[in-house]
């Protein structure tokens, strides 16, 4: 992993309160480029929190999200996506009647008006990406199916691939791995690998062995805090982590 000078998103202080309920406690961490940062921690540990308040979906009551240089707490949540920042949720949200061709298509930023939209044409450019993208998701030979085909695995890939194709420089995945089979998992591991030659990653995940093939570095939160920062190995071997965490 090459680390850049400049981190691309720059967390700093980040407190969010719910009547009262800190759920996410004075949080400070930096993701560079090119780099997979997986966020563990028990359940309302606050982990999907964070990505909410970095996409704006829920407003920060205190502290700063920097990406790019540019302020994230004071955009409204399309802005951010614009801004380059990609969010997959838990569970896919692929268009079910449409084919995997057309759900990759439908996603491309054209950044056309409506007017425009309705005179829609595909072209040469938008059939390359779609290829290429659908060949990164290992869908190039599934193109003409429709998404309500597809496996579970399949259809949180598509999902991925209709974030991709708007070419974030940050990509956020709560749990991509769950409810998938064992080799789903080792494709999706690989699918990560790729997709960071021009991008980082910010993965949220339950999955221990999966956490190990694909973190740079990992995040342990309880109770909306940090308790741990640091490789696997070093989280892993932390006794706070092995109490509140690994231990259960």
């Amino acid at each position: 992993m090459t680390i850049q000078n400049d981190p691309l998103l720059s967390v700093e202080n980040l407190s969010v309160s719910f009547d009262g309920f800190k759920a996410v406690d004075d949080l400070s961490f930096q993701l560079e480029k090119g780099e997979i940062r997986v966020i563990i921690g028990p359940n309302g540990a606050g982990k999907t929190t964070v990505l909410d308040l970095i996409c704006g979906r829920t407003k920060a009551t205190s502290g700063s999200i920097q990406f790019e240089g540019r302020e994230l707490t004071r955009l409204k949540e399309y802005d951010i996506v614009r801004a380059g920042v990609g969010r997959k949720f838990q569970t896919p949200s692929v268009y079910e009647d449409l084919t995997v061709f057309e759900n990759l298509e439908i996603s491309y930023p054209s950044g056309r008006s409506v007017f425009e939209a309705l005179f829609f044409r595909r072209n040469k450019e938008i059939v390359h990406r779609i290829k290429e993208i659908s060949e990164m998701i290992f869908l190039d030979k599934q193109l003409d199916r429709k998404a309500a085909d597809l496996s579970h695995g399949q259809k949180q890939w598509l999902e991925i691939g209709m974030l991709l194709i708007q070419d974030p420089a940050l990509l956020m995945l709560d749990e991509p791995v769950a409810g998938m089979t064992v080799s789903e998992r080792v494709r999706t591991a690989e699918l990560l690998q790729r997709i960071i030659q021009s991008r980082s990653v910010l993965v949220i995940e339950h999955d221990m062995g999966f956490v190990e093939k694909i973190a740079h570095r990992v995040t342990v939160l309880h109770q909306g805090r940090i308790i741990s920062d640091g490789s696997m190995e070093h989280v892993k071997n932390d006794p706070k982590v092995v109490e509140v965490y690994l231990g259960h």
